[in-house]
């Protein structure tokens, strides 16, 4: 489902690539049979989401220069999500609060646990030190009525990229576990009109956004390549920097400038596949390869999660575990290759 929806309302106020290892190493080390097994039974309950619910809402612009450049950011967002055989999508343009809540109420209807969804906030925002609102034509949308609404949605695997002026204020509603938070703003304070927004629609359609080269782009590298061009934006324009992207993925805190390992953040967005390009879309429209890429990804999940939990495993153990996941995956990837 895909489509541009032109909401009526008043107008008012703006790594370096994954190492392959050879599939012919051969793997002496103890446990590793142990180590397949729990791969297998892991891959054997996992699947690709059924399907992705993409929804990018854009509020007020004020004038006629924001209501352009948030459209505009929108329809490119569209045209970058839609291509997937998966894809669910729905653009609100100008939409009122009636719509949103429209929106994510038939998707908490028709969404299963095993789908995932993304919802795009694209406009201005306002903090008052406790509530955080996007400006929207007519009533304002709450950051706790709109949390309200994603828990209704059985969706497991939840991204909310929040783009707009104050984002940061929302966070703190918005968090929990399973969920990806991205504000433009560090919180509730940063008032002034947001450009995160156009360099996120830009990570959605250039390549270079997928870092680790493996044909899918994760929100995080989403997120590091619109922050890294938000950042390079103000240093270009000799302009005080009034915005600083966060994410939050554990449910608890408050949002990190730098997710790593080190502070904890990062790994469910590391996890979260935002978009897949190149042989990986290709084999995601392929059912004879469908199971061969949820292994993949099931695979590739396992080595960040076992590089965030690196300090707390003897060395000799992490480089055996990750040793046997890589040659499983290089493996998996020339199957998918064929």
């Amino acid at each position: 489902m895909s489509g541009l929806i032109q909401a009526r309302g008043r107008a008012g106020p703006g790594a370096p690539r994954r190492p392959r290892a050879c599939p012919t190493q051969t793997l002496t080390a103890s446990g590793t049979g142990f180590l397949y097994l729990l791969i297998a039974l892991i891959l054997t309950a996992s699947s690709l989401p059924a399907a992705t619910y993409y929804v990018t809402v854009t509020g007020l612009g004020g004038e006629s220069d924001y209501e352009q450049h948030f459209a505009m950011w929108a329809k490119d967002i569209e045209k970058a999500v839609k291509s997937g055989p998966d894809s669910r999508v729905e653009t609100l343009v100008n939409a009122t609060r009636e719509q949103v809540r429209g929106a994510l109420d038939r998707i908490a209807k028709q969404a299963k646990p095993t789908d995932a969804l993304v919802l795009m906030l694209i406009g201005h925002g306002s903090f008052d030190g406790y509530e955080y609102k996007i400006n929207l034509p007519g009533p304002d949308l709450t950051a706790s009525e709109l949390a309200t609404l994603l828990d209704r949605i059985p969706a497991s695997r939840q991204l909310v990229v929040n783009m707009t002026s104050a984002s940061g204020g929302a966070i703190a509603f918005l968090r929990k576990p399973n969920r990806v938070v991205i504000a433009a703003t560090k919180n509730g304070t940063e008032r002034n009109a947001t450009i995160f927004a156009r360099y996120w629609a830009e990570a959605l359609g250039d390549p270079a956004a997928d870092s680790d080269k493996n044909d899918v782009v994760s929100a995080l590298e989403a997120f590091r390549f619109a922050d890294k061009k938000t950042v390079a934006f103000y240093e270009a324009q000799n302009r005080l920097a009034t915005e600083h992207a966060v994410l939050e993925d554990t449910g608890k805190g408050d949002g990190v400038r730098a997710p790593s390992a080190e502070n904890g953040e990062g790994l469910l967005a590391a996890q979260f596949p935002l978009l897949r390009i190149g042989t990986t879309a290709t084999a995601a429209k392929d059912p004879a390869k469908l199971q061969l890429l949820a292994k993949k990804e099931e695979l590739e999940r396992q080595i960040d999660k076992l590089k965030y939990d690196k300090a707390a495993i003897p060395p000799e153990d992490y480089r055996r575990q990750l040793g046997a996941l890589l040659l499983e995956l290089a493996k998996t990837q020339e199957e998918i290759d064929k």
